[in-house]
Formats: C-alpha cells, sequence, structure tokens
C-alpha cells in the first residue's frame, strides 16, 4: 500500500502535489483549530486549488475524448444544443442593454456627422465665391442655415483681413492651424461642430455651437445628449481630510473626494439639461445611457484630443425611432411571441442534435476513410483510390481525393520527363558554349572581343571569328528568329555551314595560289552559299540574319556583307556611322542575292556588331533602348577596355527594362583597330 501511494504521488504534478499536502493540512486543522481564521484561509486556498485540479482534469480528460472525430462531433452538437440557450438566457438583458446604448450612440453621431457635414459645405461654398462679393454671400450664407443652426457664425481671413457673420461673434477662432479640417473643436469648455477650408493663402470657417439643448435637439425624441468635462475644485467638506470618496448627483455629476481635492465629471459648460426623458413604458422599460469617445480639436492649442459624448435615452424611445412606430400597439403580442420562438428555439435545437449525432457516422466514416487514403499516399502509394458513394460533398471530397491522387501519379511522370528534358537542355548548353570562339586570335593591328547572354539556357544569336591563312580574319554574327531549342538548333547549323564554306574556299583558293581575299573568299559569295544551304536543311519559318567580315591585316581593309541583320556601328574619332545592308535575311528565299561592301579600318577605330537583344528591349513605358542610345553609350566609353564596354551596355538594358529575365539574346562583338 505504501508503494502505491508512493507511485501515485510520483505521478503528480507539482500544483497536484502541492494540492495532496494542503489538503490534509486543512483536514488535520479541522479536527485541531476548526475556528481559526488561518483554517478559512487555507480552506479557501485548498478550493481554489482543488477547482484549478479538477479544470486541468476535465481538459486532459476532454483532450482524449474527442481525438477521435466521431467524439469530437458529439461534444460540438452538444455544445451547439446548449451553449446557445444559455448564452442567450444569461446574456439577453446586458446584450440588449448594450445594444441599445450603441444604437443610441450611433443615432446621435451620425446626426452630428450630418451636421459637419453642413458646416463643409457651407465653407466650400464660401471658397467658390468670387471674392468681390465675399461679403454679401457671407451674409446670405449666414441667414439661409441661421434658422437650422442657432448661433452659427462664419468667418473668412483673407492676408490678415477678416470678414465675420455675424458681426462680432462670442467666439475665439483658430488662428494657429491652417490646414484643411472639419470635425468637432473645443474653445474654453464649449464644443462646436465646424469646417475649415485653405484656399490660396485664404481661410473659410464656418461653426455652430453644440450646447447640451441643441445636441439633444438633434435627434428629437431620443433624450438627452451631452458632452462631459473635468474639473477639479476644494472640496466643500470638513472631515474627508486623508479620506477617498465616491459621490453620483442625480444632475449627471460624478464626484471624487481625495482628502481636499474634488475630482468631478460635470456636463460641458454647465449647460441646463436637454429636453426630459420620456416616461417609461413598462417596467422593462429601462433608461440606457452610453458614452462614446469623439476626436475634437483643441482651438486653443490645435491639439488633436478626444471628448466624452453621453447619450441618454430609454428602450422605448430608441425603438420608436428605428421602427417609427407606437411600442405600445405590440406590448400584448410580444410576450408571446418570445415564448413561441422560445418553445420552437428548443425543439430546433433538440432535432438539430438528434439529426447532427445520426449524421456522425456517415462524416466520420468517410474522414476515416480520406485519413486511411493519406496514410497510404505518404507511403508513397499513389495507387490507392476510396470509394465514393452518394451525391453530397464528402462525396464529392473523395471524388476530388481520388482526382487528386490521380494527378500526383501523373504529375511524377511529368516530372520525371522534366527532368530529363532539362538534363538535356543543360547539355546543350553546354555543347552551345563549345561552338563560340574559346581563344581570341593574335592579330598584330586588330582586337577581337564578343560575348553571347542568352535569355533561357540556349541562345538563338550566334557570333564566331577564325583566323585564316595569310594574316586574314573572318568574323561573323547572326541572330535566328524566336529562342529555345529549335533557335539553338538552327544556330548550331549556321555556325557549321559558315565554317565548312570557309574551308572549302580556303581549300579551293590554295593550289591556284589565288588571294586568300579574292573571289573565292568573297562575302558576298559565303553568304548567298549559305542562304540556299540553310533554305534547303530548314523549314520555311526558320530564318536569320546574318553578317559576315574578311579582314585583311596588310591592307586594313574589311571586306563584309550584311544580310538583314542590325548595321553594325563605326566609331571614328569621336564620331559613328552604320554600315551598309546588303540584303535580306538567309534561310528565307533559296535565291536572294547579296552584295559585298568594303571599309578601311583607320588605327582606333572601334566596330561594334551586336543583335537585337540590344536595341529592341522595352521599359516600363513600352519605349525601347534603341540605336541611339546604345551609339551615345559607346562613344562615350570608348576609350575604356573591350570587356568593360561589353559590361557597360548589358549592364544598361537589363536596367532599362527593370525586369530580372531577358527579353531576348544578347550578343555584341567588338572590332578594335590598334
Amino acid at each position: 500500500m505504501t508503494l502505491d501511494l508512493k507511485s501515485r504521488l510520483r505521478g503528480l504534478s507539482k500544483v497536484g502535489k502541492t494540492f495532496a499536502i494542503l489538503l490534509i493540512v486543512y483536514l488535520i486543522l479541522t479536527l485541531l483549530t476548526p475556528a481559526s481564521g488561518f483554517t478559512t484561509f487555507l480552506g479557501f486556498l485548498v478550493v481554489m486549488l482543488g477547482i484549478w485540479m479538477l479544470l486541468r482534469l476535465a481538459g486532459i480528460g476532454l483532450r482524449k475524448a474527442i481525438w477521435r472525430l466521431r467524439n469530437r462531433l458529439i461534444v460540438t452538437y452538444v455544445l451547439i444544443g446548449v451553449v446557445p440557450i444559455l448564452l442567450i438566457v444569461t446574456l439577453f438583458g446586458l446584450g440588449s442593454w448594450i445594444l441599445a446604448g450603441q444604437v443610441a450612440v450611433y443615432l446621435a453621431r451620425s446626426e452630428l456627422s450630418r451636421r459637419v457635414a453642413t458646416m463643409e459645405a457651407i465653407t466650400d461654398v464660401l471658397a467658390h465665391t468670387n471674392p468681390s462679393i465675399r461679403t454679401e454671400t457671407l451674409r446670405r450664407t449666414g441667414e439661409i442655415y441661421q434658422e437650422r443652426f442657432p448661433n452659427l457664425f462664419l468667418l473668412i481671413e483673407d492676408r490678415g483681413e477678416l470678414l465675420r457673420w455675424p458681426g462680432s461673434p462670442d467666439v475665439n477662432v483658430p488662428t494657429t492651424f491652417r490646414d484643411d479640417a472639419s470635425g468637432v473643436a473645443s474653445s474654453q469648455a464649449h464644443y462646436y461642430a465646424w469646417s475649415q477650408m485653405v484656399r490660396s493663402g485664404t481661410r473659410f470657417i464656418a461653426a455652430t455651437p453644440l450646447s447640451r439643448r441643441y445636441l439633444s435637439g438633434m435627434v428629437p425624441g431620443l433624450g438627452d445628449v451631452f458632452f462631459m468635462q473635468a474639473i477639479t475644485r476644494p472640496s466643500s467638506e470638513k472631515d474627508t481630510k486623508g479620506k477617498l470618496q465616491i459621490t453620483t448627483q442625480a444632475s449627471k455629476r460624478v464626484g471624487i473626494t481625495v482628502g481636499d481635492q474634488t475630482f468631478e465629471m460635470v456636463p460641458s459648460g454647465h449647460e441646463p439639461p436637454g429636453p426630459a426623458l420620456p416616461p417609461p413604458v413598462n417596467r422593462l422599460d429601462l433608461e440606457v445611457g452610453w458614452p462614446s469617445t469623439v476626436p475634437i480639436l483643441d482651438w486653443e492649442t490645435a491639439e488633436r484630443r478626444s471628448a466624452l459624448l453621453v447619450v441618454d435615452s430609454r428602450y422605448s424611445a430608441i425603438l420608436q425611432l428605428i421602427l417609427s412606430q407606437k411600442v405600445d400597439e405590440f406590448q400584448g403580442v410580444v410576450p408571446f411571441a418570445l415564448l413561441v420562438v422560445s418553445i420552437l428555439f428548443l425543439v430546433v435545437e433538440l432535432v438539430s442534435l438528434i439529426i447532427g449525432i445520426s449524421l456522425t457516422r456517415t462524416i466520420t466514416g468517410a474522414v476515416h476513410s480520406l485519413y486511411q487514403g493519406t496514410q497510404r499516399v505518404m507511403q508513397g502509394d499513389f495507387s490507392h483510390r476510396i470509394t465514393a458513394s452518394g451525391r453530397d460533398q464528402l462525396a464529392d471530397l473523395s471524388k476530388s481525393f481520388n482526382t487528386m491522387t490521380e494527378n500526383l501519379e501523373r504529375l511524377l511522370v511529368v516530372a520525371k520527363e522534366k527532368e530529363r528534358l532539362q538534363a538535356e537542355i543543360e547539355i546543350a548548353r553546354e555543347v552551345q558554349e563549345q561552338l563560340y570562339p574559346k581563344t581570341v586570335p593574335l592579330m598584330k593591328s586588330l582586337s577581337v572581343t564578343g560575348l553571347c547572354q542568352p535569355a533561357r539556357m540556349v541562345s538563338g544569336d550566334y557570333y564566331d571569328y577564325q583566323k585564316l591563312a595569310g594574316n586574314k580574319l573572318a568574323i561573323g554574327i547572326g541572330d535566328v528568329a524566336g529562342k529555345g531549342i529549335s533557335a539553338a538548333l538552327l544556330m548550331a547549323s549556321i555556325q557549321s555551314a559558315m565554317r565548312m564554306e570557309l574551308r572549302a574556299s580556303l581549300e579551293l583558293a590554295a593550289p591556284s595560289h589565288a588571294p586568300v581575299n579574292g573571289f573565292r573568299l568573297s562575302t558576298a559569295r559565303m553568304v548567298s552559299e549559305l542562304n540556299q544551304q540553310l533554305h534547303a536543311t530548314t523549314s520555311a519559318e526558320k530564318f536569320a540574319t546574318f553578317f559576315f567580315a574578311l579582314y585583311d591585316e596588310d591592307s586594313g581593309v574589311v571586306s563584309y556583307t550584311n544580310a538583314g541583320h542590325l548595321p553594325p556601328i563605326l566609331i571614328r574619332n569621336g564620331g559613328s556611322s552604320v554600315l551598309d545592308v546588303n540584303g535580306t535575311v538567309v534561310g528565307a528565299f533559296p535565291f536572294s542575292r547579296y552584295e559585298e561592301s568594303k571599309i578601311q579600318l583607320q588605327s582606333g577605330d572601334l566596330l561594334v556588331c551586336y543583335t537585337d537583344g540590344i536595341t529592341e528591349p522595352e521599359n516600363a513605358y513600352g519605349e525601347m533602348f534603341g540605336e541611339e542610345r546604345l551609339i551615345e553609350m559607346i562613344e562615350k566609353n570608348a576609350d575604356r577596355d573591350d570587356p568593360q564596354i561589353i559590361g557597360t551596355v548589358m549592364d544598361a538594358v537589363r536596367q532599362w527594362t527593370g525586369v530580372p529575365e531577358l527579353s531576348d539574346d544578347m550578343t555584341i562583338v567588338l572590332v578594335r583597330k590598334q
């Protein structure tokens, strides 16, 4: 028995052990000194700890009980059937009182907001008045609104000159506040609905006092509406020194006396009360008083703070305002109607509880099937299917689960295929990188630098340069229509065809000892043969722009053929010019003719070859980067190193578009004459 008690004590928490010890001590003290104060205090402490222990045990038991969905639903239905009734019975009185107070405040504040809106309309009229007739407009506007707003005053301040209506109102308007504003303002314990507009340095102000009688008359029949304010005065009692007293009076005064000072909350301005409350209709027609904070502006300090608006009304007055009819006509019907509704409510709750419990089996069965299905999916079995029957949402959920597993099976297949394609594209990218020239040809008087940044993993742009016998250099750049794999394949075809044509021409030129840049190496003939080969080996919609040039280092002459490509830019002595275009694109038409042009390079010349991925990207406004902007940038940076020029241009294009991804492949080749 001792061992069992020790094991039970070890299983208790610290609170449980404390409760057990205090309970034993309390029982002993009850037998020894039952009437002592310490025993009473200890009993109270034991009760509190016992309640805490019961709540903890109830929570643990509830968590274990509702782990299964069936038990959770049963508990839910019980709570749905019982808790609303208890809440209705317990909170009906408090809820009705709070609701009535909120409605009363809403009615008063809504009407106050409409009065402020009228002040705004008045200042708007004054602000749009011709300055020459402001005095007359001020008078007529005041007379029009005076009946609705007693003691209304208007003011126009134009560069120190004041126009008032009426002539000398007993109100000090704000002098430091110079912005448009409207709402409620306070000055010397009085409140005003006001509006101020400032137009071109001229202030237009309209305000009306919010006295207690005026506020109470805004919503006829509502009751007494007034602002509260705090005041401090010396205490009139002689024996209150060192004591704290709280007093209330029928005139809505609440006082707190501390020592020789009394702090009171009184209606603002010590104004007389508004209209008397209507008499109660019956014993349940209680008085409803509700405060509300209203943002105000202090005219003296221009400080924004909050004021307390109090509405004192009755249930019958609020209902009469809402329903716009007498409450007395329904006094005999309301109790019976409430009784009938209560009985119907109980019947509906009981029926709902029975139906809910009967549906529990259906719901839990479907959820259990879904639970088993998710467990199978977690194990990687996407072939598992749930039996779906019926036409309700649970059946649709089961069908959706089956559809999801089917889609997952397909997605796995697609994902594997995507991984395979991604690997192939990566291989294609690596292969394409091998097609670009890896080394720069060594020329005594010429340097060549090229770079291509693809929009995707592979590029449709092409550039190449190859040193030939006899101090000659072949340079080519092209842009294939489209992007992606198809454009990359056509780019590889162009590269292969160009090198084959170049090798064939060199072999034909060698036996005859013809000049390397002679007829056999004519750029026009090579581009023509490239065009015929591409047209014969590709589809009709596949074509490319192409620029091919041959440089003779001995003479410094560049022979070139431009087949529909963007004309290269020649930077010379700080100026710029563009080269010729000698024909249409390659690969589109089989019998296109191409011409050949020549240009003499001078020392310091910079030839810039590029693709449309440099000049055609657009910014957020649809404006292209453009050839002029490219020329201007190259002219400014022509004295820098070629890699720096290329990096500057490409960074500028990326900043121009403002997007991380390129819209097209960007390629630049720089040829500089030393």
